[in-house]
């Protein structure tokens, strides 16, 4: 966990200094806090910068408009699943799906007096306390992801200021992004058997997208023009199987409940099988038959077969040609 400098009053700094600060902090983070803490640990920092109670960070599909993943501090762990079941009575839903990525105050929606007597505030801000709520939502129209963050104040008489919205507004996009970043930083640490140029996305069991990096995107679009938007246009391989659809390589690794996609641009390479890439970085690496057969465990005369085939499927006829797909750069 990162330490933060002593403060006595960090709000009350100069709201350049102090929001400058706070973004690197986000990044230098994901360096070093657990992708699945990070939220939360984020959101701790950001009461460094703006004074709040409790806060929401919930991330689901926006035609559901139901929460994936969902950080909360200062509030009991079933008031996502309340805000959910009464999103359609909350006017400051519309309101933000008209802001996109700009805090929406819900006193500029409705006034002090209606507010406390909505059916939204009986049901399920008023019994958490929350009187002031200042919120912001993130869309991705390619992966169908919707992001909230909600910041709540419990004393009616600390509303949220021009000033809170604009240094909200300052360090939203980096909220989102730097959670992004620190997922995918984290999950490259973990798997490592990809080629550096791919791209990688988390989804469910169905598909559905979770996290994604925005080349993910560029790649899908690049080998299926026509694929409909905010779904996969390919069936998920099984686990720790690699497939190569319309010249798109396409892996499939388990994450927590989740599945890691990796995709990228196929090459010469990617047309071997497992076993045929073992042996192609084996000779590459110049050992014998005999060398690679007793490292791979097979007879040297399986390497020689396999090695036969793979002439073929890339048109080389010597190890050193073999060598100059592998290694292009020391060419």
């Amino acid at each position: 966990m990162i330490e933060e400098p002593a403060s006595s009053d960090p709000v009350d700094k100069d709201p350049i200094d102090v929001v400058d600060r706070f973004i690197s902090r986000l990044y230098r983070g994901g360096l070093s806090v657990p992708p699945d803490g990070f939220r939360h640990w984020a959101l701790g920092q950001l009461q460094q910068v703006l004074a709040f109670d409790a806060a929401i960070w919930g991330t689901g599909t926006l035609s559901q408009m139901k929460f994936h993943i969902c950080s909360v501090i200062g509030l009991p762990a079933e008031f996502p699943q309340r805000l959910e079941e009464t999103h359609a009575i909350n006017p400051i839903v519309p309101a933000l799906l008209k802001r996109l990525d700009r805090p929406v105050d819900m006193q500029s929606v409705l006034a002090d007096g209606c507010f406390e007597k909505s059916e939204i505030y009986q049901r399920t801000f008023a019994p958490h306390g929350i009187e002031r709520i200042l919120s912001t939502g993130h869309a991705d129209p390619k992966s169908g992801l919707y992001s909230l963050v909600s910041l709540y104040r419990f004393d009616r008489a600390q509303p949220f200021t021009a000033e809170d919205s604009a240094r909200v507004g300052r360090v939203i996009f980096h909220l989102f992004n730097a959670a992004s970043h620190a997922f995918f930083l984290q999950m490259s640490r973990m798997l490592t058997d990809r080629p550096t140029e791919s791209a990688a996305a988390a989804v469910d069991r169905t598909g559905a997208f979770h996290e994604a990096m925005p080349r993910f995107f560029e790649l899908l679009d690049l080998h299926f023009p026509d694929r409909a938007a905010q779904t996969l246009p390919f069936e998920l391989p099984a686990e720790g199987e690699t497939r190569v659809i319309d010249g798109l390589c396409i892996r499939s690794e388990p994450l927590d409940e989740l599945r890691c996609v990796y995709v990228w641009t196929a090459g010469p390479l990617d047309r071997l099988t497992a076993r045929e890439r073992q042996i192609v970085y084996a000779v590459a690496h110049g050992l014998s038959f005999k060398q690679a057969a007793k490292r791979i465990g097979i007879a040297p005369s399986t390497v020689a077969n396999h090695l036969y085939r793979v002439y073929r499927k890339l048109g080389v006829y010597s190890r050193t040609a073999l060598a100059a797909l592998v290694y292009p750069s020391a060419q």
